[in-house]
C-alpha cells in the first residue's frame, strides 16, 4: 500500500494575491508570505500552504462546489474574536441561533452540543429552552469574510497552537466519499469521527430531515450525515450537499482545488488509473516537480504533487 499523501496546499484564485496574503498574515501571524513553484504563497507553520493564481475578475463561489471554506486553529478563540472586532477589514459573520432570528459570533455563546454532534435541531432547541440550558462558554468556532476576494474563513479554539488546520467541504453522499478517499487515497478517518460499516452499494445515506443551529444561514444547516479524513495534520470534513442542485467543479472559482503531496507520482498515477479514477489533467510540470489532477466523488479537483 502506498503511503497516505500529505496535505500540500489549497489553491485559490485571487484578483490580488499579494493583498490576500497580507490579509491572512495579519489575521494569522504564524503564517508568512513566500512563493512556491513561482506562485505567490501563504506559508503555514505546519508545512502546508495556500497558493494563488492571479485572475482579472473577482472569482466566484457559486454555483456551489464541494469546497466550502477553510480555516485555522487558534489558541484563544475569544481573545482572537475581540482582536478581530477592532479590525475594519475583518467582516465577522453572524451564527444564527434559530430560524426565527437571533445570532451570536462564537458558537459557544449559544446552545450546548449534544454528544459529538455540532448544532441542535428545532426540537432539541425547545428541550434546551425548557431545561434552561446555558451556553457553554469557552472556545468555539467563528466565521469571518475578508481580503480582496471576500473569502469565507473559519477559526476555532482553544487549541495548542495557531495553524492552518482544515478544509470544510460538501459531498453528495458523505459516507460514499469516505469510502472513496479510503480506497483511492489511503486516507485515515478524521480523529474523533467514526469509521463506517457501509459499503459502496449501501453508502448513499439520505440527508437528515432536520436542520440544525447555530448556522451561517438563518434557515439552518443539515449536519447529518457527516464524515471526514485527515492528510498530515489537516482535516477534510464534509457534510451533505445542502441544496438540490448537484455540486459543480471548483475549477476557476475562488477555491480552485486541493493539493496533496506524494512521494512517487508514477506509482500513484498507475494505482489511480487502474482503479478507474477520473483524471482531469495528465502529469505536468509544476515548478521543479510534477503533478496530476484527479476528480473526487463530488467533482472536487484534487492535485497530487510529487515531493522528495
Amino acid at each position: 500500500m502506498l503511503t497516505t499523501p500529505g496535505f500540500h496546499h489549497l489553491h485559490l484564485n485571487s484578483v490580488d494575491p499579494d493583498a490576500a496574503i497580507d490579509f491572512y498574515v495579519r489575521q494569522f501571524p504564524t503564517s508568512s508570505k513566500g512563493t512556491w513553484a513561482g506562485l505567490p504563497a501563504l506559508l503555514a507553520p505546519n508545512n502546508c500552504m495556500i497558493l494563488f493564481n492571479k485572475v482579472d475578475t473577482p472569482p466566484v463561489s457559486e454555483p456551489q462546489s464541494a469546497i466550502w471554506h477553510f480555516g485555522w486553529h487558534v489558541p484563544d478563540a475569544r481573545a482572537t474574536l475581540e482582536t478581530f472586532k477592532t479590525r475594519p477589514e475583518v467582516k465577522l459573520q453572524p451564527l444564527y441561533t434559530t430560524d426565527e432570528g437571533g445570532s451570536v459570533l462564537i458558537s459557544s455563546d449559544t446552545w450546548p452540543n449534544i454528544g459529538n454532534t455540532l448544532g441542535l435541531t428545532k426540537s432539541q432547541i425547545q428541550d434546551a429552552r425548557r431545561s434552561g440550558a446555558k451556553p457553554p462558554g469557552g472556545g468555539g468556532f467563528i466565521y469571518l469574510k475578508g481580503g480582496p476576494d471576500n473569502a469565507l474563513i473559519e477559526f476555532a479554539g482553544n487549541h495548542g497552537a495557531e495553524r492552518f488546520n482544515h478544509v470544510h467541504m460538501w459531498q453528495e453522499h458523505p459516507f460514499c466519499a469516505l469510502l472513496w478517499y479510503q480506497k483511492h487515497l489511503n486516507a485515515p478517518v478524521r480523529p474523533g469521527f467514526a469509521e463506517t460499516n457501509l459499503t459502496e452499494t449501501t453508502c448513499q445515506v439520505p440527508r437528515g430531515a432536520d436542520k440544525t443551529w447555530p448556522a451561517l444561514k438563518q434557515q439552518g444547516m443539515y449536519r447529518t450525515p457527516r464524515a471526514g479524513v485527515e492528510f498530515g495534520d489537516v482535516v477534510l470534513t464534509w457534510y451533505a450537499n445542502q441544496g438540490d442542485a448537484p455540486l459543480v467543479s471548483p475549477r476557476g472559482q475562488l477555491q480552485d482545488h486541493i493539493a496533496l503531496s506524494v512521494a512517487n507520482l508514477d506509482a500513484w498515477t498507475t494505482k489511480l488509473r487502474d482503479e478507474g479514477v477520473t483524471f482531469l489533467e495528465e502529469p505536468y510540470t509544476l515548478g521543479d516537480t510534477r503533478a496530476v489532477m484527479i476528480e473526487g466523488p463530488s467533482r472536487e479537483a484534487l492535485e497530487l504533487v510529487e515531493v522528495a
